[in-house]
């Protein structure tokens, strides 16, 4: 394996055993997207969203968990959306419906069109669920996950090995869990994917591996994707993803 300025480039069997573990352990906290002009519509726009817990503070001191569903703020614009609803993270089993429907989509969100990106409290969604006899069943990143600041800055100039965990778009219109490996790499300011995504991946979560004190590989969710341009993708950073959040997750 060889050393980057933090995130690491791996060999090619250590890559597809992380690829395979994300899936595993993180492979319920993503959800597809997809816009709509109008009910009944054709669905375009697709894209991907995830499940994220922070810890916030309250008034009192008590740590809370405040749970958000994460995506691109690109794919929240259309007049209608829907949230698809997959059978691996709803239970009981045959209880839930195939997506929500929402009607002026744009305004079901919290949106940073600056950082691209959008946010939306997931007590809705449970309560949506609760109302309909059904519960979510999901793996949501993690506070601890999510890259801290200090690790988006140890991103550099060299190309590191970078996972997309998403739900693309197949032939048939089915929304299929997928990984891809590509390179991340640092450009001035932002950071980006350096290949063209499939279609449904934009919003997704981007994962990257540094080496801990131990000596053990440790994984950080890194951000999100954001829409295509210049042969690659700009990422949301979680640096800049929990500085906008904090305004929306005052203290309880």
């Amino acid at each position: 394996m060889i050393r980057t300025l933090g995130l690491m480039l791996l060999d090619p069997e250590t890559e597809n055993d992380i690829a395979s573990e994300l899936c595993k352990l993180l492979g319920r906290a993503i959800l597809p997207v997809g816009q709509l002009d109008r009910p009944g519509a054709a669905a375009r726009g697709f894209g991907t969203a995830f499940f994220f817990t922070e810890l916030v503070t309250a008034t009192d001191g008590r740590q809370l968990v405040r749970e958000y569903l994460l995506t691109a703020d690109a794919i929240t614009r259309a007049p209608y959306g829907e949230i698809g609803v997959r059978p691996s993270v709803t239970e009981p089993p045959g209880a839930a419906s195939d997506g929500i429907l929402l009607a002026d989509f744009a305004a079901q969100w919290v949106r940073w069109p600056e950082v691209g990106l959008a946010a939306m409290l997931a007590k809705d969604l449970h309560e949506y669920a609760g109302d309909r006899g059904w519960q979510w069943r999901t793996q949501p990143v993690t506070d601890a996950v999510a890259a801290p600041a200090d690790a988006v800055a140890r991103i550099g100039t060299a190309p590191a090995s970078a996972f997309v965990l998403a739900l693309g778009v197949a032939t048939d219109g089915s929304r299929p869990l997928e990984v891809v490996i590509e390179r991340l790499v640092r450009d001035g300011d932002d950071i980006r994917v350096t290949t063209e995504l499939p279609d449904g991946y934009v919003g997704a979560p981007v994962f990257g591996v540094e080496e801990t004190a131990g000596g053990d590989l440790g994984v950080h969710c890194l951000g999100l994707v954001l829409p295509g341009g210049g042969g690659g993708h700009r990422v949301a950073t979680f640096d800049r993803i929990r500085a906008v959040l904090a305004a929306v997750s005052p203290g309880a």
